[in-house]
C-alpha cells in the first residue's frame, strides 16, 4: 500500500520503491542521467531484495513505465544518456530507450545534444572525438510549460514590417511580418564545460564519479517547469537537481539507492534552504 511521501527529500532506496508510493499524475518534471552502459564504476552495490539494481545496470523498462504513470499530463521527462563503444560497435541503448519511452505513451518532444568541449587526451584515435550525450525530452501529451531560453544573440534586431505574398491565383496578399529582438531562442545543442570549477563549485560533489553540470539541470528546470512545480530525479547521485530546485523555488523529490551517495547529496544541499513556501508544501506530503 502506498505511503505518504515527504517532499523536498532524498530517499535512500531504489527509484521503483519511491515511485510505487507516488500517485498517478503527480510529477511535473523529471530530470535525470541514469548510469548508462559501463562508462562509470559505482561503489557499494546495495542489497535491496532484488538483483535488478547492480552497479550500472537497472530495470529500465519498469522505470520507464513508472515514470509515465507518475508524470502529470503535460509533464516532461529529461533523460540524459549516452552509449559506450566496444570493439568499434556502439551499444545504441540510448535509441532503444527513447523508442521504449514512446511505446509507454510519451511523445519524443525533442532530441537534444549535451555537448562537452574536449579536454585532455582523446583516448580513442580510431574515431572522431566523441564529445556529446543525448538529452531526450519526453512529454506526456503536449508540454504544459515551454519557457524557452532566449540567449542566442541575433545578427541584428528589427521591428515588424508590412509586405506582400503572391497567391497561386496571382493576387497579392498583404501580410505583416514579425520582428525579432537582440536575442533569440537557443538551438537544441547545449554546450557546457565540465570538471572541477565548471560543473559545480561544491567540492564534495566531485566525490561522485558522474555529476552533470549544475547549469544543465538549471536550464532544463527553467525550461520545462514553473515555480512551485514538483521535480523528481530517480537517480539523484550527488544531488544536483535538488540543489537547483531549491535555488529556483521548485519542490524536489529524489531517489538514491547508494547510501554513500545519498549522504553525499544531503551534505551537499544542507547549506541551501528551500523557500518557506517549499517548507509548508513539504509538510503536506503527497
Amino acid at each position: 500500500m502506498p505511503v505518504a511521501l515527504e517532499l523536498n527529500k532524498i530517499y535512500n532506496e531504489d527509484c521503483l520503491t519511491t515511485m510505487a508510493n507516488l500517485p498517478f499524475n503527480s510529477i511535473d518534471l523529471t530530470v535525470t542521467s541514469p548510469p548508462y552502459d559501463d562508462l562509470r564504476t559505482y561503489n557499494n552495490f546495495v542489497k535491496t531484495g532484488t538483483s535488478e539494481f547492480n552497479g550500472y545496470s537497472f530495470p529500465f523498462e519498469k522505470i520507464a513505465k513508472e515514470l509515465f504513470r507518475i508524470t502529470k499530463e503535460g509533464g516532461v521527462v529529461v533523460w540524459v544518456v549516452g552509449d559506450s563503444t566496444t570493439s568499434g560497435n556502439e551499444t545504441g541503448n540510448s535509441f532503444r530507450q527513447a523508442l521504449f519511452f514512446k511505446e509507454c505513451g510519451f511523445n519524443l518532444f525533442d532530441t537534444m545534444i549535451y555537448s562537452k568541449p574536449p579536454r585532455g587526451a582523446c583516448g580513442n584515435n580510431t574515431t572522431y572525438w566523441q564529445t556529446f550525450e543525448y538529452m531526450f525530452i519526453l512529454s506526456k501529451g503536449k508540454p504544459k510549460t515551454l519557457n524557452l531560453i532566449k540567449d542566442r544573440q541575433n545578427k541584428e534586431s528589427r521591428s515588424g514590417d508590412q509586405g506582400t505574398k503572391r497567391l497561386r491565383t496571382g493576387e497579392l496578399l498583404q501580410v505583416k511580418r514579425g520582428g525579432y529582438g537582440e536575442y533569440g531562442r537557443r538551438t537544441n545543442i547545449w554546450e557546457y564545460r565540465i570538471g572541477k570549477g565548471h560543473s559545480t563549485n561544491d567540492q564534495i560533489a566531485h566525490e561522485h564519479p558522474a555529476i552533470f553540470p549544475e547549469s544543465l539541470a538549471l536550464d532544463h528546470i527553467r525550461s520545462w517547469s514553473n515555480e512551485g512545480d514538483l521535480v523528481y530525479d530517480p537517480m539523484i547521485g550527488s544531488g544536483t537537481v535538488a540543489k537547483m530546485c531549491m535555488l529556483e523555488n521548485r519542490h524536489y523529490l529524489g531517489s538514491e539507492i547508494n547510501p554513500d551517495y545519498c549522504r553525499l547529496a544531503n551534505e551537499r544541499i544542507s547549506k541551501y534552504k528551500p523557500s518557506q513556501d517549499s517548507v509548508e508544501y513539504a509538510r503536506t506530503g503527497i
